[in-house]
């Protein structure tokens, strides 16, 4: 905005000013209005006395809960912001103490995270991603369907490190795939949007929700869903996870694709530039360089370990420790980098802010009370036919949120609780609504992270994105419930 100031020349920055402070002042008034709702639900609920059965301070840290989620839906504070708010609230009142308040900062899972979080700089650091995709679209490039299917390729292998959708997507795919199409001629605003920008648009953003759902570390938000699904009475291992998601996964990656290429094709079907434009890309960038070997052995390492560790003793965590302290001593980052990754340290704050409530509120007794109500309530329900319901509705109740977490955090328990009320398997009933929360953001233009990155390029219209969006979605759904079901049924899961 202020460039464009400059340009128009110094009249027009009163009125551009004039404008800011307007846009500031309605800011401002949505943001006291989004504080005093969440203020308002909160206090609601405090205020409201306890069901039988129920700790007061259970019932009581539930209020704390569900204002911090209301918070992290409409936003009058950034997300760790609320947090943290969140967390005074919860000591200042007396329903915990300092100490169980500050717990889940020491939770390994968090760190499993912030340390995944490290490990994505030094892919973005080195150049080793866009090494990456480079490889995949001079492989794959050559058609148009080929560099939809390269951009897969490159996602699925970055995916179990990066542990953010729109760092991912937004910070290593985007960029590539704006190039491309640029190169290729086609341009969001001069009528050759649909000669292949907007078919890449649109695959690569639902690529990077589908690999999210394949590896425990490729969302930040997995581990916790892992953790809660624990007190459920379900394990989820790193491995574990990869081994359930592996068969739906491969089948979803390789069908959507196809699916948007059937119903929203390019008109440039032979893409000759664009594995030109890879190859041009790699000879720039030269030979693999010691930091992007460095880079690359650990992150063959670290796949091990993940995969591994459980046999040899060694916690998914230690092995992402130790892969940053490897990265440290060769240079490849250094504590400026690990210091300004942002990213890392907001997870840090909110998810273990999330952790230690969701942990607390189990402590108490809230959840198990909540499971023995549903039973009592809808006992003798056909646990199949229910668990499909219930995913569907959590699923497609995405169209209401404008976040990932904030509809993981205050769904994904009470709908796991349930299900398990209603007698199906915990590991189950957790995998696939942990699976289905990686994906339910491919629906609408705002409801994930890389979402706006993607649809902000200009390339596709709303109405087009809602369509596509829906369509996809119902073919991710039909192949994690049903065919995944097959899936886990053969690995015993139910």
């Amino acid at each position: 905005m202020a460039g464009t100031a400059s340009d128009a020349g110094e009249v027009a920055r009163p009125a551009a000013m004039g404008a800011m402070g307007a846009r500031g002042v309605g800011a401002e008034r949505v943001r006291s209005l989004s504080l005093l709702l969440a203020f308002l639900v909160g206090g609601g609920i405090w205020l409201l006395p306890p069901p039988t059965g129920v700790d007061p301070k259970a019932w009581h840290l539930l209020a704390i809960f569900v204002a911090t989620i209301v918070g992290i839906m409409v936003r009058p504070l950034p997300m760790s912001a609320v947090a943290v708010c969140g967390l005074a609230a919860s000591v200042l009142s007396g329903t915990l103490k300092i100490e169980e308040a500050l717990s889940g900062f020491a939770n390994g899972v968090v760190w499993l995270v912030v340390f995944a979080f490290f490990v994505a700089r030094g892919f973005m650091k080195t150049g080793l991603g866009r090494r990456i995709a480079y490889l995949f679209l001079a492989a794959l490039g050559r058609r148009s369907l080929g560099l939809a299917y390269a951009f897969v390729g490159a996602d699925l292998v970055m995916a179990p490190f990066i542990p953010s959708n729109t760092a991912r997507g937004g910070g290593v795919i985007f960029p590539v795939l704006r190039s491309l199409a640029k190169t290729c001629g086609s341009e969001p605003h001069d009528g050759t949007a649909r000669k292949l920008g907007a078919f890449l648009m649109v695959a690569a953003f639902q690529t990077t929700l589908i690999t999210g759902a394949l590896f425990l570390t490729a969302m930040a938000a997995n581990p916790w869903m892992a953790e809660m699904a624990a007190n459920a009475g379900a394990e989820i291992t790193w491995g574990g996870w990869l081994l359930a998601a592996c068969v739906p996964g491969a089948v979803s990656l390789a069908v959507m694709p196809l699916l948007v290429y059937r119903f929203f094709p390019p008109e440039m079907r032979e893409t000759p530039a664009a594995s030109e434009m890879a190859k041009t890309g790699l000879a720039a960038m030269g030979p693999l360089t010691a930091r992007e070997s460095i880079m690359l052995a650990v992150f063959v390492l670290l796949v091990a370990l993940w995969a591994f560790g459980r046999t040899l003793g060694i916690h998914p965590t230690t092995a992402a420790l130790a892969a940053v302290s490897v990265l440290l001593l060769s240079g490849v980052l250094t504590w400026s980098d690990l210091r300004e990754e942002e990213g890392a340290w907001s997870t840090l704050m909110w998810l273990s802010v999330l952790f230690t409530m969701a942990m607390f509120l189990n402590e108490l007794g809230l959840i198990a009370w909540f499971t023995e109500s549903v039973k009592r309530l809808v006992g003798g329900v056909n646990w199949v036919a229910a668990l499909i319901v219930l995913s569907a509705i959590y699923f497609y109740s995405h169209y209401f949120f404008a976040s990932d977490g904030a509809q993981i955090f205050a769904m994904y328990v009470p709908f796991l609780g349930v299900a398990v009320a209603l007698g199906a398997p915990p590991l189950l009933a957790a995998l696939i609504l942990a699976f289905l929360s990686n994906m339910f953001g491919g629906t609408t233009h705002y409801g994930t992270g890389p979402a706006p990155v993607f649809f902000g390029a200009g390339y596709v219209d709303v109405g087009t994105w809602w369509k596509l969006g829906a369509l996809v979605s119902i073919s991710n759904f039909a192949i994690w419930v049903f065919l995944g079901g097959l899936w886990w049924k053969v690995l015993g899961l139910w």
